[in-house]
């Protein structure tokens, strides 16, 4: 696939994200021993993989701890994690040879399966590579030693003013206040995995690093190896990897490390689809790459000029820390090859702790619906290592929950305005509408306005010429006009390029919907890119005016309104709550400058231009990488979390466009980063691994020895419940990193809140546990209120509130039996009055009795039609210590099998729920996992219901309907049936206004 972008300058052949393309998610693993799926009225469903389980190139992730997480267990072998005040050490002898043993267990894996690992990790976790076919691919994700399978999939790739804008700069800006420009991330490296660097940029320049301790922090060479000392002690050791068009030299004493990952890439794309500005080295073949690591820690005071426009100088945000770059991204030609592959990346991953970087950069699209992919896994053994990973939140807005990288040992950065690059078209009636331009020559009014529609050329569909795509447009009808130009499909500079084409002197750049961003781009010809509601104005003046329609291009905004107020968040940026965690923990963490960053780039690539003006979320996550980077000089013995809180917990609301604060924190996270407070938070909230395993158990894994831990109970700066009833308790623990007295408060519309510290006093490192139960008044149902927790004392303490209100908790499942009868049904209510009840069903049980052999697999087939509410899959062995699992997969018009749902858990018992399932037919895979201790087969019953909207068998309901409820107390109804035969039904009753539902089952002995 393509590298996808947001708001890039022209580009060659890569499809950018500024117009209908949208970064593509993720893939979510396939994940072993999940529970079962909708058996939890409070807690998501387990996740599941939404894969073609057909041949290819695949990431099988293992249940054993990666090096960075194993404290031992394994006879023979000693922990390897680090131990407190110890950094982890990749190249000890114990890690060694605990790398070793994952190894042989991998190599046994592959080999049970006839298969042949390619590349492998040990460190971050424990997976490999390996070409399998979908069989093998399905045996190994049955495998108890294996937590997931995944396709190695290509993902997409999702600074002048931001420094002055961010405090930073100038006489009493951070860098001056925290020791200078040249100490502003000493001794930090920042590992930037992308699509390689520019090593000639002068963002990059350094020393020739001798083989002697030189410099600060004693760097020095040692053949193709970089060593240095670093802040907090430690030695990084930075390999220079010799490839296409790339020496050890071309490292220096700023770019300390440099590797590349093209094993996927080779193996997925032929010579001839190739990128011909792809270098096969650490080289960056498309400017992302360079981009985002200038921004991180680029060099300070480096010239910059684009297109004949002087910028002063540029900088990162840590222009002395050190940058390791990791390529792992790839292009070609091809739109659906390419890209940035997950084994490329969990190799770099492995390759940046061993190396000991303290901070990565992931400006690579993830996964949405689920927290539970290998990258995620890879990142949480990263953090387990004490590495802070910034990540970018995904390029989907302004979309609800699209919001990606959910996993909270991952700070995810949306992005927001920063600065603003505005011209002014002046319409023949004297209306003016200010947009975004970089233009520094205008157009002089009275120029002639034309509609991309009216000069199209001939042949060529309206859709096309309306896009203003590329040759279509037709130069005896463009010569010496402004043409207006839709927004969509094609790249913005593109248009800009077809209108030059067509002998066009300038471009009106119109949005197609709301919320969608301005972008500031070199256009071919002086062009403003205006909003949706100044597009339909300026298209409404064309159509009355005709062909007396006149405009010109007028430098500054000169409507004499408002300045446009910044921060603002992009209208790209994707949202939250965030599907993949049940909406319990709040996505993006903070927001940071993302819109018109101008950063260095590489010029074969960016039609010759050292440095462009790039937007997306891409641009935002490395200004926090870079700002942690900061913060770990100044701060080295800070953990990740700390890094991570201090910022979250001192940042500032973005603004609306009216200029009112917006407090959204699904737009925004915590708020805007703010290093004029964030060296100074005075309290801290962390987790850490214990609780990052908890919490992955909870989102349906099955970890050896680990108990689930429910999402809105981590200790993160933030607090959030997707399903609140009447009232919630949550409890944040707080560390001082200064003494002092905190008074405690806390405010969401629509609650009454209560706390059981109304202040607390604090010494340096103490620590103390704040419960706040939120109580429910007359918040709306089914939509989030937020606000937030605020500490004030020695400093200001902010965390974002999300409570989303439900009318009803009820049970999750319900038994009863008889022909006719009824089953008490005790609900707890979110509010007083009364309670519909919407009842589906009942289904009779397509049930068989049979027996399996230990590892024998069966199948059985059933076809879901149209109008199904519910279908559900029950296996259940006869004897309580045998072992058995359960899949479900929807088979595809090719035949080929989507993985829909799974319970592969220890026990006897499983069963999978699917609701409102596609019409289709599913494939249930009775696994016989492990026989009773003595015998040698397992006999079982499985049950499959397939539960109607409507039109059930006998009568089902319940009594009375509605249901008279008081908020916060219980109250009970009764479900009844009646008119049943002989056998085991189902059925569903659901709550309006709530989220989840009960199914009731019935016997008719």
């Amino acid at each position: 696939m393509s590298i996808h972008y947001i708001g890039r300058g022209a580009r060659r052949g890569l499809a950018l994200l500024t117009t209908a393309a949208v970064v593509c998610g993720l893939a979510a693993g396939v994940p072993n021993a999940a529970a079962a799926p909708g058996e939890s009225g409070t807690s998501p469903a387990p996740p599941t993989k939404a894969s073609n389980l057909g041949p290819g190139r695949y990431v099988v992730v293992l249940r054993d701890p990666g090096a960075t997480r194993y404290d031992g267990g394994v006879a023979g072998l000693r922990a390897t994690a680090a131990t407190k005040g110890r950094s982890f050490d990749a190249r000890s002898a114990r890690v060694a040879d605990y790398s070793a043993y994952l190894t042989r267990r991998q190599n046994r894996l592959a080999a049970d399966v006839g298969a042949e690992v390619m590349t492998r990790s040990t460190l971050a976790a424990s997976s490999f590579t390996a070409r399998l076919t979908g069989r093998q691919a399905t045996e190994l994700a049955e495998t108890r030693d294996v937590l997931m399978v995944v396709k190695d999939q290509a993902f997409s790739l999702d600074t002048y003013a931001s420094p002055e804008f961010l405090g930073l700069s100038g006489a009493n800006g951070q860098w001056a206040q925290r020791g200078g420009v040249d100490q502003a991330g000493a001794g930090v490296v920042v590992g930037v995995l992308d699509s390689g660097i520019w090593p000639e940029s002068g963002s990059f320049s350094g020393r020739k690093v001798d083989r002697n301790p030189t410099g600060p922090f004693d760097l020095y060479r040692r053949g193709n190896t970089t060593y240095m000392t670093k802040a907090d002690g430690s030695v990084f050791r930075g390999v220079c990897q010799p490839g296409e068009k790339w020496t050890a030299d071309d490292c220096n004493s700023k770019l300390v490390g440099a590797r590349y990952y093209p094993d996927a890439f080779l193996d997925s794309v032929p010579p001839q689809q190739r990128d011909g500005a792809e270098f096969i080295s650490t080289r960056d073949g498309d400017g992302h790459g360079s981009h985002t690591a200038s921004t991180a820690a680029g060099n300070n005071g480096v010239p910059a000029s684009v297109e004949g426009r002087e910028f002063g100088n540029v900088s990162g945000m840590a222009p002395a820390a050190k940058v390791a770059a990791y390529k792992v991204c790839w292009n070609d030609t091809n739109p659906n090859t390419g890209g940035c592959y997950t084994s490329s990346t969990l190799a770099a991953v492995d390759d940046a702790i061993a190396d000991g970087v303290d901070v990565i950069n992931f400006s690579i699209s993830g996964a949405t619906s689920t927290v539970v992919d290998a990258v995620e896994f890879a990142f949480l053994g990263a953090a387990a290592a004490d590495v802070f990973v910034a990540a970018s939140a995904g390029n989907s807005g302004p979309t609800a929950s699209t919001v990606a990288h959910n996993s909270p040992w991952v700070t995810t950065v949306a992005a927001s305005t920063h600065v603003t690059y505005e011209n002014t078209v002046v319409l023949g009636n004297g209306q003016k509408y200010k947009g975004a331009s970089i233009a520094s020559t205008g157009v002089a009014e009275g120029t002639r306005l034309v509609d991309s529609s009216a000069v199209g050329a001939a042949g060529v569909p309206a859709t096309e010429v309306d896009l203003c795509a590329p040759g279509s447009l037709d130069p005896a009808k463009a010569q010496g006009t402004i043409v207006v130009c839709d927004r969509g499909v094609y790249d913005r500079v593109a248009k800009s390029a077809a209108v030059e084409q067509a002998g066009g002197v300038g471009m009106v750049l119109a949005n197609t919907g709301p919320g969608q961003s301005l972008d500031a781009d070199f256009h071919s010809v002086p062009s403003v890119h205006v909003d949706k509601a100044a597009g339909d104005a300026i298209k409404a003046y064309v159509t009355s005016a005709g062909t007396a329609a006149t405009a010109g291009i007028v430098l500054g905004d000169t409507t004499g309104g408002s300045t446009t107020p910044v921060p603002q968040v992009a209208g790209f940026s994707s949202r939250g709550p965030a599907v993949a965690n049940a909406s319990d923990v709040i996505k993006p963490d903070i927001s940071a400058p993302g819109v018109s960053v101008l950063a260095a780039v590489a010029p074969p690539s960016g039609n010759g231009r050292d440095f462009d003006l790039y937007s997306g979320t891409s641009m935002s996550s490395p200004h926090v990488a870079g700002l942690a980077a900061f913060i770990l000089g100044v701060n080295p013995e800070w953990s990740p979390m700390a890094v991570k809180s201090a910022m979250m917990t001192t940042a500032y609301d973005l603004k609306k466009a009216d200029g009112s604060p917006d407090r959204n924190p699904f737009n925004q996270g915590a708020g805007h980063v703010d290093p004029t407070k964030f060296f100074d938070p005075g309290l801290v909230v962390t987790s850490g691994e214990d609780e990052w395993l908890s919490f992955f158990e909870g989102q349906g894994f099955d970890l050896p020895g680990v108990e689930p831990m429910a999402a809105t109970d981590l200790n993160i700066p933030s607090m959030a419940k997707g399903q609140v009833t009447a009232s919630v308790t949550i409890a944040r623990t707080f560390t001082a990193v200064q003494a002092g007295t905190w008074d405690v408060a806390a405010s969401v519309p629509g609650f009454d809140v209560a706390i059981d510290k109304p202040s607390i006093t604090l010494a340096e490192g103490d620590s103390a546990t704040v419960s706040f139960t939120f109580t429910r008044t007359d918040a709306p149902l089914r939509t989030f209120s937020t606000g937030f927790a605020t500490l004030t004392g020695p400093t200001t303490v902010r965390m974002p509130v999300a409570l989303r209100p439900v009318s009803v908790s009820a049970p999750a499942t319900l038994r009863g039996t008889g022909a006719s009868g009824s089953v008490p049904v005790t609900i707890t209510a979110g509010f007083t009055g009364e309670q519909d009840v919407v009842p589906a069903g009942l289904a009779k049980a397509t049930t068989e009795t049979a027996t399996l052999a230990v590892a024998e697999v069966v199948e059985r087939p059933v076809a879901v039609p149209a109008g199904t509410a519910v279908v559900r899959f029950d296996l259940d062995a006869a004897d309580d210590a045998a072992d058995l699992d359960l899949y479900v997969y929807r088979v595809n018009a090719n035949d080929t099998r989507t993985l829909v749902g799974l319970s592969a858990t220890g026990s006897a018992d499983e069963s999978v729920t699917l609701n409102a399932p596609a019409a289709a037919t599913y494939v249930a895979v009775l696994d016989g996992y492990s026989a009773a201790p003595g015998a040698s087969s397992i006999d079982y019953r499985y049950d499959q219901y397939t539960v109607p909207t409507a039109g059930g068998l006998g009568s089902f309901g319940a009594s009375p309907d509605p249901v008279p409820v008081v908020q916060g107390q219980s109250t009970t109804f009764d479900a009844v049936w009646s008119g049943l035969a002989q056998g085991r039904y189902l059925g569903r009753l659901s709550y309006d206004g709530a989220l989840a539902p009960t199914y009731v089952y019935v016997d008719v002995p």
